[in-house]
């Protein structure tokens, strides 16, 4: 396999948005990978954590002392953004983007932006369709890449309690329904509601099967009328969110910010 032939991806840590860490931890995560850039390289979180040295933890998660003290950095977005028009002007990172922006943070840093982001990763599925994102997304020329595709799936694993007590989406009657209909899986109805709507879509799996099913979602067109049933279900349920997954304690800084 050729390098050339792969599109690499990774995501830049909360803990290391002060500008002079950037870099660093972008040479880190490259030496990880054995490589010399990165396609793709996206801010993961609009959210600026105090730095914790590698050499302490790797990765670092939330969490300053690995257990519950949420610590901020002063580090503003605009600060982080420009070290990461860094990574393109030195070669480290081909395409730089943003991930879990809200209208608002996109619109501030394209005030200041010298290279606009690439893409906006988002949660996207039936119950959190985010269309007024999507608009501004397209308006503005930057490409919208979709996680969790399939809904509570992707967070039952976590026990999160609003996952765990929805019905999942491949197994939703009206799913299964359309599905029939076309003579396909619920999952890949899922994938092709998304990427008819426009969006790029990232859909785990390490089991042969299941990649070349997902792949096939791209096989088969859905009618505007299953198209519109489906965006029907959004109830504007975000199940990746700090709050999710932090202490309570931290909930009140972390979404606020």
């Amino acid at each position: 396999m050729k390098r050339e032939d792969l599109f690499i991806v990774s995501k830049l840590w909360n803990t290391f948005h002060d500008g002079e860490r950037v870099e660093p931890i972008v040479k880190k995560q490259l030496a990880d990978w054995g490589l010399e850039y990165f396609d793709l390289y996206l801010i993961h979180f609009p959210v600026a954590l105090e730095y914790v040295d590698p050499s302490v933890r790797y990765p670092p998660g939330w969490h300053f002392d690995g257990a519950s003290e949420i610590r901020r950095s002063k580090a503003t977005i605009q600060e982080t953004w420009i070290a990461m028009e860094g990574l393109v002007g030195k070669g480290l990172a081909k395409s730089i983007g943003i991930s879990n922006f809200q209208a608002q943070l996109v619109y501030d840093l394209l005030r200041y932006a010298k290279i606009r982001p690439a893409t906006l990763q988002i949660e996207h599925h039936p119950f959190l369709v985010q269309q007024e994102l999507l608009n501004l997304a397209k308006q503005e020329g930057i490409a919208v890449t979709a996680y969790s595709s399939f809904g509570p799936a992707s967070f039952v694993e976590f026990n999160m309690q609003h996952a765990v007590k929805l019905t999942p989406l491949i197994e939703d009657a009206t799913i299964k329904s359309i599905a029939t209909k076309y003579g396909r899986d619920p999952s890949q109805v899922l994938l092709r509601w998304a990427t008819q709507r426009g969006l790029a879509i990232i859909p785990k799996s390490t089991r042969k099967d299941l990649m070349a099913s997902n792949l096939a979602s791209l096989e088969f067109d859905l009618s505007e009328e299953d198209i519109a049933t489906i965006t029907g279900f959004n109830r504007g349920i975000r199940f990746n969110q700090p709050s999710n997954v932090c202490p309570q304690s931290a909930s009140s800084y972390l979404l606020a910010t």
